[in-house]
């Protein structure tokens, strides 16, 4: 089967909003399910002109399994490589909530301001099965509380509160354009 940004799965799909199973081992079918993963971010990246595929949840290619990648330099897109995390969970929440434009490859073309806090800790196992733990910041927090709540059924829109110049849709020269909340956004849900 190959593994392409058309297996990636989008909202309204009812998967999204399930939460994932935890790994017990660490498989061959597990690996290919994280180069699958990788695949269909980049294939997504390579059909965009003006975004870049920074992580992914298992779930978002319909397989509900706690798994992310997340890639490691956002700022270079010709640095294709991306660290899978099994099992990730935050364990620590610190520094001020913020709030920042969030997309994500599961809500086609809208960006919403999201709080999010600044720092987290997370533990997970890598792909040889191993513990790791990392503190992360700034942007990279942001991505970690983002594909998590994957892990658990959330979006980001779920996190929304103000309606009030919060979302937005991106337009072909890359600019984002800011949407009437009551025209295209109705109890997080995107009605177009």
């Amino acid at each position: 089967m190959i593994i392409t940004k058309d297996s990636i799965i989008t909202l309204p799909n009812p998967h999204l909003r399930h939460g994932s199973k935890k790994i017990g081992v660490v498989t061959e079918s597990i690996k290919q399910l994280i180069d699958n993963m990788k695949d269909a971010t980049l294939d997504w990246e390579d059909s965009r002109d003006h975004e870049v595929g920074v992580a992914l949840a298992a779930i978002q290619i319909d397989q509900p399994l706690r798994v992310v990648i997340v890639r490691n330099d956002f700022n270079n897109k010709k640095n294709r490589v991306f660290t899978a995390f099994i099992n990730p969970e935050i364990t620590k929440y610190e520094g001020d909530i913020i709030d920042d434009f969030e997309g994500c490859l599961s809500v086609s073309d809208i960006y919403g301001k999201v709080p999010r806090y600044e720092k987290v800790r997370v533990k997970a196992i890598n792909e040889d099965g191993k513990l790791i733990r990392v503190k992360v910041e700034g942007f990279l927090a942001r991505v970690f509380q983002h594909e998590i709540d994957h892990t658990n059924g959330i979006v980001f829109i779920d996190h929304i509160k103000n309606t009030t110049d919060a979302f937005y849709k991106l337009k072909n020269d890359g600019q984002l354009e800011a949407l009437d909340y009551e025209k295209h956004i109705k109890d997080n849900r995107i009605l177009w």
